[in-house]
């Protein structure tokens, strides 16, 4: 066999193993479950703040389809109703099924409500009222047609330009890049694991004494490391193409080229981020012999990810142009997690990009050799939990 062939070996039967475990599928589901849910609330939670059921009683009555009209305008939903006893109509603030009621002549409307006023419907029913007293002034001025003025007023819009183009659709792309990190930094130190405890298993079971006679270490590594790789890869993709399905389809997302584009440097930063851990947490595996030993082993190493990750989220909410959050950004740890975000909300300038991917593959290639040597020396080891002086040392 050859050194390519025995690599792809190892990979396939890890990629298998993962692909046809319940977990992995029921943990996908769940996963998209849980975002189906968040969406399905925010749909939810955003039609009950826009719909308003509105009485109109009197001479306001006429008033129902023009302020439907123009509170759909501002995305409010009103439903109007003819009230014709206005004790009826109290009962039924009291009691929630009305959220006002309206009365008066339009130039001096009177508005009955529980507890307060909608703001959106408040500014509805004023302008319609100013409306209304403007037009009455320019009939008694002598205005041949108050109405076409009115119109005309009406009509005028300001004239908003962009200097930036590639701004529109920044909240959303900020949105897709905070929800993309949390799902890398998930997916990297989850799969890495998995890299770790399989390296663990074996060791326990003494099937790596099997396969290290006919595969040599860095083959079985590689192919372990690329294997789970491909794996978190598909799962990730899974999970991202159904939320952004989700979103698109609820409303609360457009897609666009810069929603992509986050995409794509999302899927390059869980490559190279998983390629990263991977080789940490098998070193650190290959070390243990039990798996509450790699527990204790692959602590420390999660630990420096988990506070590098907070202390850069943090930095980004409350300076996130700040100087702090570019350097982190650029330390391979954290480069994999925060650099994706910072691309998504548009805050990193090319030289930056391209100096992080460098610092990721170099730190990559450090580690990749110095966790070739351990997992070398320290994989045939059985007993206790072997010290990492010995391993790098081989004796």
């Amino acid at each position: 066999m050859t050194l390519a062939g025995a690599v792809r070996l190892v990979a396939e039967r890890e990629l298998a193993l993962r692909l046809r475990s319940r977990w992995f599928l029921l943990g996908t589901l769940v996963v998209i479950a849980v975002m189906a849910g968040y969406v399905l609330l925010q749909v939810s939670a955003g039609g009950g703040e826009g719909r308003s059921e509105v009485g109109f009683a009197g001479q306001a009555s006429v008033l129902g389809d023009r302020v439907t009209a123009e509170a759909a305008e501002l995305g409010l939903d009103v439903n109007a109703t003819t009230v014709v006893d206005m004790a009826t109509a109290r009962e039924d603030l009291a009691a929630g099924s009305l959220d006002a009621v309206v009365s008066g002549t339009a130039a001096e409307l009177r508005v009955q409500v529980a507890g307060e006023l909608n703001p959106r419907l408040r500014a509805v029913l004023t302008e319609l009222s100013r409306q209304e007293v403007l037009a009455a002034h320019l009939a008694r001025a002598g205005v041949p047609d108050p109405e076409a003025v009115m119109a005309e007023a009406n009509a005028t819009r300001i004239d908003v330009t962009a200097i930036d183009a590639d701004d529109t659709g920044s909240d959303q792309r900020i949105a897709i890049g905070v929800v993309m990190a949390l799902l890398l930094f998930l997916s990297i130190t989850t799969h890495a694991t998995f890299v770790a405890q399989g390296v663990v298993d074996e060791k326990s079971s003494r099937v790596v004494e099997v396969l290290l006679a006919a595969l040599r270490p860095w083959q079985l590594l590689l192919g372990k490391v690329i294997g789970i790789g491909l794996a978190g890869l598909i799962q990730l993709a899974a999970v991202a193409a159904a939320g952004i399905g989700l979103a698109a389809a609820a409303g609360l997302l457009t897609p666009s080229g810069a929603a992509v584009s986050t995409l794509v440097w999302g899927a390059v930063w869980y490559l190279l981020g998983f390629v990263l851990y991977a080789a940490l947490f098998a070193s650190a595996g290959a070390l243990a012999s039990r798996q509450e030993d790699a527990q204790a082993v692959l602590t420390p190493v999660t630990a420096v990810l988990v506070v590098g990750v907070v202390a850069g989220f943090t930095l980004m909410i409350v300076a996130p142009g700040g100087t702090a959050v570019s350097v982190l950004s650029l330390l391979p740890p954290l480069s994999p997690v925060l650099l994706p975000a910072r691309i998504a909300a548009g805050d990193v300038v090319s030289w930056q990009v391209a100096l992080a991917v460098g610092l990721t593959l170099t730190t990559t290639a450090l580690v990749s050799w110095l966790g070739g040597r351990i997992y070398r020396n320290a994989v045939p080891h059985t007993g206790g939990r072997m010290a990492l002086t010995t391993a790098l040392r081989g004796r």
